[in-house]
């Protein structure tokens, strides 16, 4: 299957595709972490229209991952500081995982930093997150913890993983 992805940059047209894999992704990755509430709060806050378009004119590259023109999975990174960029976003849709979609769109990512002169790639993920064990399996190690708040009581407990590229 990963032969045939293919992988392009999203637009704003691309908004209703980057939702619905959010919220079929999230409760699946995050249902025994956080509460419904916390779930619900964090895809508002971070998947609504008007969020997703702010991230995308403040300088996040998303990506899109098609197979047989549908999209089914998205990253999005963007530039922190001295040739080290963040992965903001992967998410593939829970159906199409385990079959290395996941792998083929974080290559594409690193490529592309690659060829931006990138030395570095970080990431959050929460400590209880199955996505641990495929970071570091693509290379990534934790260089701390973190503790978000998000607001109204919520939080992000988190490891920020790193690769060197």
């Amino acid at each position: 299957m990963d032969s045939d992805i293919s992988i392009r940059p999203a637009t704003i047209e691309d908004i209703f595709s980057i939702q619905y894999i959010a919220f079929s992704t999230w409760p699946v990755a995050y249902s025994a972490i956080l509460s419904q509430e916390q779930l619900d709060y964090m895809l508002d806050l971070f998947y609504n229209e008007n969020s997703l378009k702010e991230q995308m004119n403040k300088g996040h590259t998303f990506l899109i991952a098609e197979y047989n023109n549908e999209a089914i999975g998205f990253a999005a990174y963007n530039f922190i500081a001295d040739k080290t960029y963040k992965l903001q976003k992967l998410y593939v849709l829970p159906t199409i995982q385990q079959k290395g979609s996941g792998k083929v769109l974080l290559m594409e990512v690193i490529d592309r930093l690659k060829a931006l002169g990138a030395k570095k790639l970080q990431l959050n993920v929460n400590r209880h997150n199955k996505a641990l064990l495929f970071y570091e399996k693509m290379g990534f190690v934790i260089i701390k913890e973190d503790d978000i708040d998000l607001g109204h009581n919520f939080y992000m407990h988190d490891y920020v993983m790193e690769k060197d590229l």
